[in-house]
């Protein structure tokens, strides 16, 4: 974070060098400036490039980019970016489009905030680009490819045996189940038959004979 002594030495600064600008340059100049992308978010170390486009009429037009940073006293003060090994700025064109460029090699947590463009020819400043840095989450757990395929085969044996364990149980108790069901039914036949008396079925017959004898010995006894 800046000091609030040099954030305000600062911004005096580019308020004389603004004003100085517009009384050195001639305003009859026009720039139509394109849309610029609102937000961009990029991984730590990684590559980043801004862009503010616009159209002009002018020969020759010079942008320059400023930073809003972090608040310091609810104010976000906007700070030229220096120019370095791993910052750089150009310019690329395509038909009427021009675009100015400002390109991180390998971005760092510090650079994430708001980028505009200012052109010298109007003093005006582009909408900008908020660039986003983040940091990706950390591996808490390194395995190599061989324990993950130890991991993956171990959880397949698992699953096989989460459903044939209980495939079988239920088959065996369906055979337990038929079987005694089978025991059940031979003892009630066999219970069946050790009901029935065989000496039982013999009198109806003895009766049969007796009553024959009785009636043959009545006829007799009528015929004198």
């Amino acid at each position: 974070m800046y000091p609030r002594s040099l954030i305000r030495k600062m911004a005096r600064i580019h308020c004389i060098f603004f004003i100085c600008c517009l009384a050195v340059f001639p305003t009859r100049a026009k720039v139509s400036l394109e849309v610029d992308r609102p937000w961009l978010r990029v991984q730590l170390a990684h590559r980043a490039v801004l862009e503010c486009c616009y159209q002009t009429d002018a020969a020759s037009v010079q942008t320059a980019w400023l930073m809003h940073g972090q608040p310091t006293d609810g104010t976000a003060v906007p700070v030229p970016v220096p120019v370095s090994d791993r910052v750089s700025s150009g310019y690329t064109t395509n038909a009427r489009v021009t675009c100015g460029t400002l390109t991180f090699a390998e971005v760092k947590l510090a650079d994430s905030g708001l980028y505009r463009c200012w052109f010298n020819i109007t003093g005006i400043f582009t909408p900008g680009t908020y660039l986003q840095i983040y940091e990706p989450l950390k591996k808490t757990i390194n395995l190599s490819e061989k324990t993950k395929d130890s991991i993956l085969m171990a959880e397949g044996m698992l699953l096989f045996l989460c459903v044939l364990v209980p495939s079988a149980m239920l088959l065996r108790k369906s055979m337990q189940l038929q079987a005694l069901q089978q025991r059940k039914a031979k003892r009630e036949e066999e219970n069946i038959y050790q009901g029935l008396n065989l000496d039982d079925c013999d009198k109806p017959a003895g009766l049969y004979h007796d009553l024959v004898a009785i009636v043959q010995e009545e006829i007799h006894l009528e015929n004198p």
